[in-house]
């Protein structure tokens, strides 16, 4: 049965209670933003909800935020939230559409394909008059989830540097254009502003519209034309920390475009090295 990639505020509305259904807020907030994925949830969320930790679901022993963790660390994480191989899950954020598709991307990576972002999130599903609920969830019943890791699905920086110098290579930076252009400071110490040489910008913002769902796979399909995904080169998406660069592989997946790969340590990485060409300006 296909699942995914978006699930509207209807369809869980009528499906959100049955048994193999796992819903999950996986907000989390930029460093210079005075706020806290779990505290917001903790205030409101959709009726049944648990707080996906994005920090949480990340390797411990890296600088780096948001790098993928290891598939033990994963699977423990996500089983004790009462998520096994055939459970259906729906993630959302507070924003709309920031980091809940940095949580799909995850289980997509780990292999579970039956997992679908909630179209407009929280603020959508608020608007329309539907329920939320405070405080800490119910303690979830373990369960059992094996990994299966799609490599193909992540990139690192020697990957990056590689595809610089590639015409079949293309890559997509999420930021904003200010940020892209280097004419605004990044918001982590250390880190330069700038581009990777080569890169183009498509700020994820430009995919959704004014009620946050995505565009319609059309105008998705128009908006990564202009950036240069053409259907034949491989894409790698970037963004500040890895969470916003997923947002364009939601895009090129509703879209029915190619699979691309995420650039994990994304600029956080890149911008905070001495050793890794930078560019500014637009493209």
């Amino acid at each position: 049965m296909t699942f995914g990639p978006l699930v509207t505020s209807e369809w869980l509305a009528r499906e959100g209670n049955a048994a193999d259904v796992v819903v999950f807020d996986a907000s989390t907030y930029l460093p210079n933003e005075a706020k806290r994925g779990r505290d917001e949830y903790l205030k409101a969320h959709i009726p049944g909800a648990r707080f996906f930790d994005i920090d949480a679901f990340s390797d411990p022993d890296t600088p780096l935020p948001h790098t993928v963790p290891s598939q033990g660390r994963f699977a423990r994480l996500i089983a004790a939230e009462g998520v096994d191989n055939h459970c259906r899950v729906v993630v959302y954020d507070q924003k709309g559409l920031f980091s809940a598709a940095r949580a799909w991307w995850l289980f997509r990576y780990f292999g579970h394909q039956h997992v679908a972002v909630l179209d407009g999130g929280l603020p959508k599903w608020l608007a329309e008059g539907r329920p939320s609920e405070r405080g800490e969830p119910a303690v979830a019943t373990g369960r059992t989830f094996t990994t299966n890791v799609h490599t193909r699905r992540l990139r690192g920086l020697g990957d990056v540097l590689e595809a610089i110098d590639r015409e079949d290579s293309l890559i997509l930076d999420a930021r904003a254009a200010n940020r892209f252009d280097g004419s605004t400071a990044e918001a982590r110490p250390g880190v330069v502003s700038g581009h990777i040489p080569g890169s183009r910008n498509l700020p994820y913002s430009k995919l959704l519209r004014n009620d946050h769902t995505l565009q319609s796979p059309d105008t998705l399909r128009t908006l990564f034309a202009e950036a240069g995904v053409d259907g034949k080169k491989t894409v790698i998406t970037s963004c500040g920390s890895g969470v916003t660069a997923a947002v364009l592989l939601l895009g090129l997946e509703v879209a029915g475009l190619p699979e691309a790969a995420l650039y994990d340590g994304s600029w956080t990485e890149w911008g905070g090295r001495a050793d890794t060409p930078k560019a500014t300006g637009i493209i």
